[in-house]
């Protein structure tokens, strides 16, 4: 009986949706992240997970660079972001930014994944250079590059709308949009902690905006702060609507916060449990996105491995120097290997299978 699977009975009206690949409600994910059965919601996601990809888990070889981490934000939850002349304040040149990418030239990286601040001072000229500075030395890399944050900051620095902007980038290289800066789509939680930076509705218009000139993006969550739960709820679901419209999100991110070294480091950031969970929900909610990728970096690898049994289908990639989390207090690697990568995906009894940035398959790589 279905009453056996779950120790929360509460849960069997929504196996039951789950089980008929019905659309969950508000309601439906508000109990899911209520529920104190984690095993529970974790069976539920992984119904779905397996509905889509069997037992395929996902990675990518790639390279990040966070060239600069001057900006103009403040955001209080944020451990990376400096103002000009601030100790820790960094900016590379592009000549640093080539060298970084040419240091990395003999191994088969498919995908540079590129964020920074909003730096006050750079040019639009300083983006675009870069973009086809590194397509220049790496062509068949795939550039996912510059939040939706950052592009409604270059579109002003352009002095064009976005639409413009994001076609000038995408002639320079630019080739997807990662899904930071989202993160919680509440006029309460945004107006503490981030009242400077681009609002839900501009993020969401960068993004669909995205989706129309064919450049698909990420899109992200940062949860374990001060939201409710109804605001993650809220949050999903206007991605989900979003994506009902536009189709071009590739991947979901749930963004676990650190709070270390930032203006919140009284707070706990979340649990292990609330980690699982909002990766579970949220696979169950977003029924029209195609991935949930649970970022090792932020998570830790043994985390993101334990989430591929809960709805989770992919955990990002190689990476390599990773600033923005490390900055927050992150005790995780800075990169790991391929071979660790398929390990830790092989022992959770998934199948391996290395993507790349618009998840098509590459070829089996060597362990």
């Amino acid at each position: 009986m279905a009453s056996l699977l779950f120790k929360d009975q509460a849960l069997l009206p929504i196996y039951e949706k789950v089980k008929e690949n019905q659309r969950l409600s508000a309601a439906d994910g508000l109990t899911l992240f209520q529920s104190p059965d984690l095993l529970g919601v974790g069976y539920l996601a992984n119904i779905v997970r397996e509905r889509l990809h069997g037992r395929k888990a996902f990675y990518i070889y790639n390279q990040h660079l966070n060239y600069s981490n001057i900006c103009v934000n403040g955001c209080k939850f944020c451990a990376f972001g400096r103002k000009a002349g601030d100790e820790g304040a960094y900016e590379m040149t592009l000549q640093e930014i080539f060298a970084k990418v040419e240091a990395r030239l003999a191994e088969p990286i498919t995908e540079i994944h590129i964020v920074g601040g909003c730096h006050p001072d750079l040019p639009f000229s300083f983006y675009l250079e870069m973009l086809k500075g590194i397509k220049a030395l790496r062509p068949e890399v795939h550039l996912q590059a510059f939040t939706a944050v950052e592009v409604a900051h270059l579109a002003e620095l352009n002095g064009a709308s976005v639409a413009d902007t994001l076609k000038t980038l995408r002639d320079a290289g630019l080739g997807s949009l990662p899904g930071g800066g989202a993160e919680v789509f509440s006029s309460r939680v945004r107006q503490a902690l981030c009242p400077q930076k681009l609002g839900p509705e501009g993020w969401l218009s960068v993004a669909q905006t995205a989706h129309r000139l064919g450049l698909n993006t990420n899109a992200t969550m940062l949860y374990g702060h001060m939201e409710s739960l109804e605001e993650r709820v809220d949050h999903l679901l206007k991605l989900r609507a979003a994506q009902d419209e536009t189709g071009g999100f590739l991947s979901f991110i749930p963004l676990a916060f650190h709070p270390q070294n930032t203006a919140l480091d009284h707070l706990q950031g979340p649990s292990a449990f609330d980690d699982l969970k909002t990766l579970a929900v949220s696979r169950l909610l977003l029924d029209n996105f195609p991935h949930i990728k649970a970022f090792w970096v932020m998570l830790g690898p043994k985390m993101a491995q334990l989430s591929l049994c809960f709805g989770v289908d992919d955990v990002d990639g190689t990476v390599m120097e990773e600033r923005i989390t490390h900055m927050a207090g992150a005790q995780t690697p800075e990169g790991l290997s391929r071979s660790q990568l398929r390990a830790l995906i092989r022992e959770a009894g998934c199948v391996p299978v290395e993507r790349d940035t618009l998840y098509r398959e590459m070829a089996e790589a060597a362990a």
